[in-house]
């Protein structure tokens, strides 16, 4: 989010210190049996990209975000309009003019389309380029500036993005980084969002949807999950479509692990708010519901693959609770039953003394998943950028996974998602 640069010179300080884990922290999965990958993986050299061998690079240089038009062609936006590709984004045809002031570029996860049953082109974004656009962060308080302004705004297509009408503000305040805008299999638009509140300052989710391809919309109600920091509560969520039709949401948090929120009424209220089994640094994860019925999920681990425990930090006007930033992974698994149990996670890719986080995962053909990280870098925070864009079979990654035991929790640490 925008304002992890104002916090990054004192996160980068205080994560070479040293700490333990706190008691109860969630620790990392157990080290898989050694591995031609394992291997490869740990002789990664700092400043370099190490990437799973079955991962291919991606012949582009969009991060996203994408759309699979139903004529085949690859659609994406950047902060003057559309751009289409007719070669998998090798190659960008002429930009079709649609300033609203998204810049997908600047802030990843801050920017989603999705095309509608009708072919409307639907978009959701921060306005990033708006002249009130400002973060605000009073130290001594501990809160956030009463002018702190980055607006949630959404419009629409009706003639594939070449006029747009019906922009709105959804939602005013400061709003940030988001990771999920789906339509269900019903057509129902649903995008879900984070919000700053003060009081004490901390991030809510609530979700948006909208039933008449984006004319119109309607605000849930909120997930606090208290917190007290201007990295702190429920963060930057992401979404999916479980096969019985409810909604899930994973939550970045500063608690080691993703919280969860499911919806049996397509996002119009969250009736479930547990902790979930999914251990994470404090950084979003991408969840995506492939057309094979499976979930994915990329996200950053709260430990390193080798086992070792990554420091805690603790910025004290970020967080209320000392929490891992660890990035240096990118790391993958996959559900067959929405999350009851996970493949263990592996490492598609590694950057030693850098980072790699904000995942873009999106499903170019079926059982065809692509990968970016919308800040690749060798130094902290994204000084030095190495991109990232990968490619793999589903089939491929499947083969590599380790599901989990029978009868046990999956090594992912478990999703616990409740029965309907």
């Amino acid at each position: 989010m925008k304002s992890e640069r104002l916090a990054a010179a004192v996160l980068a300080l205080s994560v070479a210190a040293s700490a333990q884990p706190r008691e109860g922290s969630v620790q990392a999965a157990p080290k898989p049996a050694a591995s031609a990958y394992a291997e490869s993986m740990a002789q990664a050299k700092t400043g370099e990209t190490w990437v799973h061998p079955l991962f291919q690079r991606l012949e582009t240089d969009c991060k996203g975000p994408f759309v699979a038009l139903r004529d085949g062609r690859l659609l994406t936006v950047n902060d003057k309009g559309l751009r289409i590709s007719q070669d998998d984004g090798k190659t960008w045809g002429q930009t079709v003019a649609g300033a609203h002031g998204q810049h997908p570029e600047e802030e990843p996860g801050s920017c989603h389309v999705v095309e509608t049953t009708n072919g409307t082109l639907v978009m959701v974004y921060l306005d990033l380029k708006a002249k009130n656009r400002k973060f605000v962060w009073n130290d001594q308080k501990g809160e956030p500036g009463d002018d702190c302004s980055l607006e949630l705004h959404a419009v629409r297509s009706l003639d594939g993005g070449k006029t747009w009408v019906d922009r709105q503000c959804l939602l005013d305040g400061y709003n940030a980084n988001f990771f999920g805008f789906i339509r269900t299999r019903g057509g129902r638009l649903v995008a879900v969002t984070e919000h700053l509140l003060p009081n004490p300052g901390r991030w809510v989710v609530s979700s948006f949807g909208s039933d008449d391809d984006g004319h119109t919309w309607r605000r849930s109600n909120l997930i606090d999950l208290g917190g007290h920091g201007h990295h702190d509560g429920a963060i930057e969520p992401t979404l999916a479509e479980l096969g019985d039709g409810r909604l899930m949401i994973l939550i970045r948090t500063n608690l080691g692990r993703f919280w969860q929120a499911f919806s049996d009424d397509g996002g119009r209220y969250w009736r479930t708010i547990q902790p979930g089994g999914i251990e994470a640094s404090s950084a979003p994860g991408h969840l995506v519901r492939l057309r094979s019925g499976r979930l994915v999920l990329v996200w950053n681990r709260m430990n390193p693959e080798s086992g070792s425990a990554w420091p805690l930090t603790h910025n004290k006007q970020a967080s209320e609770f000392p929490c891992s930033w660890y990035r240096e992974e990118l790391s993958i698994a996959v559900t067959e039953d929405d999350g009851m149990t996970w493949s263990r996670p592996i490492v598609l890719a590694k950057l030693k003394g850098g980072q790699l986080s904000y995942p873009c995962v999106f499903e170019r053909r079926p059982g065809e998943l692509w990968v970016t990280a919308g800040f690749a870098s060798r130094k902290w925070f994204n000084a030095d950028p190495v991109p990232l864009g990968l490619s793999i079979r589903e089939d491929q990654l499947l083969g590599a996974m380790t599901p989990a035991a029978p009868g046990k929790a999956s090594p992912a640490e478990g999703a616990n998602v409740p029965p309907k």
